[in-house]
This record gives C-alpha cells, structure tokens and sequence, in this order.
C-alpha cells in the first residue's frame, strides 16, 4: 500500500522579516544618500579652494571599494554602507582641516633677488604688507593764468592760510575799494592784497597801484600792502610801490611763494622812498 509522502514546505523567512529587511535597506540608503549630499557640498567647497584635494576624495573611494572587494566576498548592503560612511566622514574632516587652513598668497618676486629657505625667488610665499601712501604736497601746483579772477583770490587766500594766517576772508567785488584779500599774520600785523590775474603781455601799471596805494592804509588800515599779479609790473608801478611801501608780487615771485621756496609777502622788507 502505497503512503503518500506529505509535500513539504519551503523553507520561507516570515513577512515581518522581510518587511524589517526592506525597511533597514531603505533606511540605509536614506543615509548614505544624505551622507552623499552633505559631502558633496563640502567637497565642492573644498575643491573650490584646494582643487587637488579632490584628487585625494576620489582615491579614498575608490580605496573603500577595492578593499571591500578584495577578500572575494560578497558585500552586503549594509556592509557597503558603514564602509563607505566611514570613508566620506574621513573625507569630510580632511576637507574641513583644509577650508580651515590658512591660504598662503604667492608673491612673484623680481628676477634676480636672493632666495630664502632653499625655495626660488618666484615660488616663495611672502607676507602683503599694505603699501605706505606717500604724502601729499602741502600745496598742488596750481595754473594760474587759467583760473578766473576769483579763482584766483581764493586761490592766493589759500596760500594765506596755508603759511599761517588767521581770518583770511575775500572781499573782492564791486566796492571793494582796492582789498580782494585780507588776512591777519600770526604775529598779528594786517595784510590787505590786491590781485591782478593778467595775461603775459598785459602788466600791472602806475595807475594800478596808484589806485591801491590811496585806499590800502588810508582805508583798510593795512600794515603790508601787497599786489599779486600772474604777470609783470611796469617800472613807473614799481617806482611807486617802492615810495608807497608796497609789497610786488610778480609771476615768478608767485611761483617760488607757492613751492615754498621764496618768501612770504609779509616776511619782504620795503623802504618807503
């Protein structure tokens, strides 16, 4: 009598743990792919700063898989995971130390300067040290002819003040009654000048300074009278400065007062005649 032999039963893991399993591998793969990205924007600023260090990630992942497959064994999941966590979290401090790290700035140096510390002149690294302003002249050289009339007073009141003087006002215009500038010397004295902006060719006259010299004492109550001029005096205006005791400021005169080395107007000595 033939017993039927009872089928047996394939050998199956529950549900449960297969639904445990695909949970665990999702879950890792979850992790890895956020490991992936948070590296990947560490990586990319690294590499914006140190392009060779990219060279040092891809050789650390491919060290990773290598080693995995190097005992000829069949790599799970999981396995691959923690594997290659540990090599990006490697990844990701070195690239840290790195952005951390101080960026030496490459300085080409002159060709034939002396070398320090066995290194090249082009390929030392030195210190920037911000280049020192050098100072500017007290006084910029200055066109007169091409300034207007009162450009040019305030333009010699400027000259005032820089050389000391105090209340330094222009009173040039209508009415002014020979003055354009006044001004008050450190010592105290006052100084009423009068400015002529002229051509070469058309030079202060007698009538001028007659002008001036009825209104600068009498008037202002100056103690130096002086008449700047971009040009030249005629000799009858220079006979009766000199009477009058009126300083003359000719072109050049005015350019050696500007520089700093001639003298100031009120420092000239005049004698009556």
């Amino acid at each position: 009598m033939a017993v039927p032999v009872p089928a047996s039963r394939s050998a199956r893991r529950p549900r449960r743990f297969e639904l445990r399993a695909t949970a665990l591998y999702f879950a890792l793969v979850a992790v890895l792919l956020t490991l992936v990205g948070t590296v990947a924007r560490t990586a990319a600023a690294a590499v914006e700063h140190r392009p060779a260090w990219i060279v040092a990630l891809v050789l650390v992942g491919v060290g990773s898989v290598a080693a995995g497959r190097r005992g000829g064994r069949r790599i799970s999941a999981a396995r691959l995971a923690r594997r290659a966590a540990n090599a990006l979290d490697e990844a990701t401090r070195t690239a840290v130390d790195a952005l951390d790290a101080p960026a030496p700035v490459a300085v080409p140096v002159a060709a034939g300067a002396q070398s320090y510390g066995g290194l090249p002149d082009a390929e030392r690294t030195v210190a920037l040290v911000e280049p020192v302003e050098e100072a500017c002249a007290d006084t910029e050289e200055i066109g007169y002819e091409a300034l207007d009339p009162y450009e040019f007073e305030e333009a010699i009141a400027d000259l005032c003040r820089r050389d000391g003087c105090l209340d330094v006002d222009v009173v040039g215009g209508a009415g002014d009654l020979g003055a354009d500038v006044l001004a008050r010397t450190p010592d105290g004295r006052l100084v009423v000048v009068q400015c002529k902006r002229y051509c070469d060719t058309n030079r202060v006259g007698s009538q001028d300074m007659q002008r001036f010299g009825g209104t600068c004492f009498t008037v202002h109550g100056a103690d130096v009278a002086v008449v700047v001029t971009t040009s030249d005096f005629t000799a009858p205006a220079v006979e009766y400065a000199e009477q009058c005791g009126i300083v003359c400021v000719d072109g050049a005169e005015l350019l050696r007062w500007q520089e700093g080395v001639g003298p100031r107007p009120w420092d000239q000595e005049t004698t009556v005649g």
